[in-house]
């Protein structure tokens, strides 16, 4: 798995000091490793360096854990002894992905190769709930987490049902209760109390359909331009522009959930009417199913019932789909993506979305041409947040390892 699929995270610009262009230089040899195991000498072809700085950076690296020496290069048709392949180090620093949702809390350990180190998820009713007492449990599983992958995290990233602002701030997430949480802070103070360091990771946050829609673009063979739709307790979206989570100008860009999609429709908590979420969020398509009286995961739940052949399962799908169809179309009209991607809790229900998804989209967007395999479902499902959480640390180490290597 390359994590480097996509655009790099930061802008090398040509530093004007001597240790600016060092860590520049040694950003841009990790990246070329990043893509692939590759020789000293193919690392100095593929940069411009000479081979060496590209030596010498490549010890630097080394150094810091970042890179190891993996054996001989794939010959490359020249003559001689072929040279020593450098790759990313899969016991080096790691990064570190938590998640908060309505009914679960996740925690991901990823190397720098991208893999898996550790995963935990535990369903647990998060709704109504102080952060403080949410934020203890997740810094449990966190250390759980950690302790089980043996890698060393170098940051760590939280997914979050709400609007975060730019300094962290979780300002809304009208589904679990929460409005101005410094999440930071919160759950630093969590992690504290352990003692073993982990409180004084980077600690950022995001909303969690915009970390999935960084997944796909990472992680899977997304095109530059996209729209992600995600769902779990409420519906989100991530607007993928140029390779680019497009974020709007205070970033509230992405909340799909709130397009009105019948005006005159009931009320939703927003204080709108008619919003998306009424029909396709987890309460309207359970109230349609007549499950209102359920406890615990809706997706599976769903899934086993419109698999078994109930009627108001698929019936209430159904008009999901529709309703699902007619915010995307709206969406494609407007932003031209080349791609519409079914994620989080609507990937698992995807069989009995998609045929009225692909109706009304077939109906609505007539000024452009779409085809019905535009309209895509990930493969990456309920873990995109997370993976996404997780794997964006690695990117930032990737894109700028100069702190870890003394650059």
């Amino acid at each position: 798995m390359s994590v480097m699929r996509g655009e790099p995270d930061g802008v090398q610009a040509g530093p004007a000091s001597q240790q600016g262009m060092r860590r520049a230089n040694l950003a841009l040899v990790l990246g070329v490793i990043a893509r692939g195991p590759r020789s000293r000498a193919e690392v100095a072809a593929e940069t411009g360096l000479t081979r060496a700085a590209v030596s010498s950076l490549a010890e630097q690296l080394i150094s810091a854990g970042l890179v190891v020496e993996e054996g001989p290069a794939a010959p490359s048709g020249k003559v001689g002894r072929p040279g020593t392949a450098l790759g990313l180090n899969p016991l080096g620093p790691g990064g570190l992905g938590a998640e908060i949702g309505v009914r679960h809390l996740g925690a991901c350990v990823v190397d720098l190769r991208g893999e898996v180190r550790a995963w935990r998820r535990q369903e647990i009713a998060n709704r109504g709930r102080q952060p403080a007492a949410v934020m203890a449990d997740l810094g449990q599983l966190v250390r759980s987490a950690v302790a089980e992958s043996g890698l060393r995290p170098a940051g760590l990233t939280l997914a979050v049902p709400g609007l975060v602002s730019g300094s962290g701030v979780l300002q809304r997430a009208a589904n679990l209760g929460w409005q101005d949480v410094p999440l930071a802070p919160e759950l630093r103070a969590a992690l504290r109390t352990a003692g073993d360091g982990l409180a004084e990771l980077p600690v950022q946050a995001d909303n969690e359909a915009n970390l999935g829609g960084l997944a796909e673009r990472w992680l899977d063979e997304r095109p530059e331009d996209f729209l992600y739709v995600s769902a779990e307790a409420g519906v989100g979206a991530a607007i993928v522009v140029g390779g680019r989570l497009l974020r709007g100008a205070r970033g509230y860009a992405g909340e799909f959930g709130h397009i009105p999609v019948h005006p005159e429709g009931p009320r939703c908590a927003c204080g709108a009417r008619g919003c998306l979420e009424q029909y396709a969020g987890e309460a309207a398509v359970l109230r349609a199913a007549g499950l209102t009286s359920t406890r615990g995961d809706w997706v599976p739940l769903l899934a086993e019932r419109a698999g078994g052949g109930d009627e108001s399962a698929r019936a209430a799908l159904a008009g999901a789909g529709s309703a699902l169809g007619i915010a995307a179309a709206g969406a494609v009209n407007l932003l031209d993506p080349a791609e519409v991607v079914l994620g989080g809790g609507y990937a698992r229900l995807a069989p009995w979305l998609l045929p009225a998804m692909r109706r009304e989209l077939a109906a609505r967007v007539t000024v452009r041409p779409w085809a019905e395999d535009r309209l895509i479902v990930s493969k990456l499902g309920r873990r995109g947040s997370l993976l996404g959480a997780a794997v964006g640390v690695v990117r930032a180490i990737v894109a700028d390892p100069g702190p870890l290597a003394g650059g």
